[in-house]
C-alpha cells in the first residue's frame, strides 16, 4: 500500500511523543489500523533513528557517561535483577542497546588494563555471556532483547529480511528468463559498489530501458531516498551503466534523477509487493 505524503506526515508526527517500545507499536497499530505492521515498524524505526542521530552527542559527553555509569552502579547495588539499564535508557530517551554499549565500554575501561577494541565490544554485545561481570551481562541482554530499533538482534533481523527480498527478486528474474549478474559475481569482477543485480541484457519497463535493479526492504521516505541517491545510486549510475552500456543511446533521465522507482515486480501478481528501485 502506497501512503500519501499527508498520511506519512500524520504517522511521523504521532511518533514524536512515543518511546521506542513494543507497547508504543501496538498503540500505533490501533491508531492507524489500515496500515500494515511492517509499514508502521519501518517508519517507526526510521523516525527514531533520526531522533537518535540528533541527540547522540549529548549522551557521549564525559559528564553524561559518568552520570549514567554511577546511576547504573547505584541501581544494581540496590537490586541487580531489576532492569536498571533498560529503565535508564527509557528515562533519558536513548536506545537501550546504545546505552548498554556506553556502560559496557565504561566498565571495561575501569576493569581492563588496555582500552577495549571495537571488535571486542561488538562481540560482547552479540554474546553477553562473554562479559566478565554476570550482573552487567544480564543488563546488556535485557537491553538487547527489548530494543526495537538498534542492537545486534535488530541487525540480524534486518539482514535476514534484506536477504529474503533479494532471494525473492532473484527468483522473479529467473522466472522471467532474464540474464543477470548478482553482487557476488560483480565483486569478483572488481566492482566495489554494486546494485543487487545488473541485467546482462537490458529490458524495457514502461518505455524505459532498465540496466540494473536494487531492492530495498524498508519504507522509502524522502530522507532515505536522498541518502540512497548520495551513497549508492549515483555510483551505480556512473559505474554500472557507463561501463556496461556506454554506447547505449537509450539511457534516459527519469524525474530528473535517472532512476525509476517502483513497488513490486511489474506484471507479477502472485508475489507480495516489496520496494524495488529500478533504473
Amino acid at each position: 500500500m502506497i501512503l500519501t505524503k499527508a498520511q506519512y506526515d500524520e504517522i511521523a508526527q504521532c511518533l514524536v511523543s512515543v518511546p521506542p517500545t513494543r507497547q508504543s507499536l501496538r498503540k500505533l497499530k490501533q491508531r492507524f489500523p489500515s496500515q500494515s505492521q511492517a509499514t508502521l515498524l519501518s517508519i517507526f524505526s526510521q523516525e527514531y533513528q533520526k531522533h537518535i542521530k540528533r541527540t547522540h552527542a549529548k549522551h557521549h559527553t564525559l559528564e553524561a557517561i559518568e552520570s549514567y555509569y554511577q546511576r547504573y552502579l547505584n541501581g544494581v547495588l540496590k537490586n541487580g535483577a531489576a532492569p536498571v539499564l533498560l529503565e535508564l535508557a527509557n528515562e533519558v530517551d536513548y536506545a537501550p542497546s546504545l546505552m548498554a554499549r556506553i556502560i559496557l565500554e565504561r566498565f571495561l575501561q575501569e576493569h581492563e588494563e588496555t582500552p577495549p577494541s571495537k571488535s571486542v565490544i561488538n562481540s560482547m554485545l552479540r554474546d553477553p555471556s562473554q562479559i566478565p561481570d554476570g550482573v552487567l551481562a544480564n543488563q546488556v541482554y535485557q537491553c538487547t532483547v527489548n530494543d526495537c530499533c538498534y542492537g545486534p538482534l535488530v541487525d540480524c533481523i534486518k539482514h535476514a529480511i534484506g536477504h529474503e527480498h533479494e532471494v525473492l527478486l532473484r527468483d522473479l528474474l529467473l522466472e522471467k528468463n532474464l540474464s543477470f549478474l548478482d553482487e557476488d559475481q560483480l565483486r569478483a569482477k572488481g566492482y566495489d559498489k554494486t546494485p543487487d543485480f545488473i541485467l546482462q541484457v537490458p529490458v524495457a519497463v514502461e518505455g524505459h530501458i532498465i540496466h540494473w535493479i536494487e531492492s530495498k526492504a524498508s519504507f522509502g521516505d524522502e530522507c532515505s531516498h536522498h541518502a540512497y541517491l548520495h551513497d549508492q545510486f549515483w555510483s551505480y549510475w556512473n559505474r554500472c551503466s557507463i561501463e556496461l552500456h556506454e554506447s547505449d543511446p537509450n539511457i534516459k533521465r527519469i524525474s530528473n534523477s535517472g532512476l525509476l522507482v517502483r513497488i513490486g515486480f511489474q506484471q507479477h501478481q502472485n508475489v507480495q509487493a516489496h520496494p524495488l528501485l529500478w533504473r
